[in-house]
């Protein structure tokens, strides 16, 4: 099967303000593309909507929001939603997906967060760290943010798929080491250069903690049983549910 990280996943910049731009240029290609992508319709966004579960009356920060899909989702399920992002062109698609009325900011994740102490039961971070370099000042934020008790849900780039298919392509990633990662995208009509962070299992559980936070699930969900029709060539040589993608953390905030 061929790489699916290559395909459109929901990333949103937040680290750089030169790839916050790159963002912008490609704003509008990502947008079409990720609606139903098989990572991000049928895979990414399915999961992290079944680890939210219930969320009615929750106060919810969709941290690296995008063009608005989860925002979207959640806000049907009843959630109370804000959502942030560095990229001023993928907030302006989430404005004409989520309407005016939407609590949606400009903001990036390396910086500190204009909200105040305990304003959230859950922050969601959907393919967004692996921008980053240094996890610590983002989740120290996000730990700030939440309310004692309060849940953060992260998906990233599973580090083993990234260093297997590095592997299948002739490189010799040090695993062990945060590397960085440039892939070439082309949405659109537009190409950019995007950067990864890519670390190991090892360096995002000890992030964690050393923000105060508890780990209460870490996932390698299945994907939902349509897309096997949908994506038959993607699937041609997996016989199971589950495929290496990304990998999913729920965290507690103490």
């Amino acid at each position: 099967m061929a790489r699916m990280a290559t395909m459109p996943e929901n990333h949103v910049k937040i680290a750089h303000s030169s790839e916050s731009n790159a963002y912008d240029m490609i704003a509008e290609g990502y947008t079409a593309e990720n609606e139903t992508s098989l990572l991000n319709a049928y895979y990414e966004r399915p999961a992290m909507l079944e680890l939210a579960g219930n969320v009615t009356g929750r106060r919810i920060l969709d941290a690296g929001c995008g063009s608005g899909p989860l925002f979207a989702e959640l806000r049907d399920r009843g959630a109370i939603m804000t959502g942030i992002d560095a990229s001023a062109g993928m907030l302006e698609m989430a404005r004409r997906r989520l309407g005016a009325d939407a609590d949606l900011r400009v903001a990036d994740l390396a910086d500190p967060l204009p909200f105040p102490d305990d304003t959230f039961d859950d922050v969601m971070a959907s393919l967004v760290l692996h921008y980053l370099e240094d996890w610590a000042p983002t989740l120290a934020e996000l730990r700030r943010v939440l309310r004692p008790g309060g849940r953060l849900l992260v998906s990233v780039e599973h580090p083993f798929s990234i260093t297997l298919w590095q592997h299948m392509a002739g490189k010799k990633p040090k695993y062990f080491e945060t590397r960085i990662r440039i892939d070439e995208w082309t949405m659109g009509g537009q190409t950019a250069q995007m950067s990864f962070w890519d670390r190991p299992l090892h360096a995002m559980t000890e992030a964690f903690t050393a923000a105060g936070f508890r780990i209460s699930v870490i996932s390698e969900p299945p994907f939902v049983p349509e897309a096997r029709e949908l994506f038959p060539e993607e699937f041609r040589q997996i016989t199971g549910t589950r495929f290496l993608s990304f990998l999913f953390f729920v965290l507690e905030a103490g």
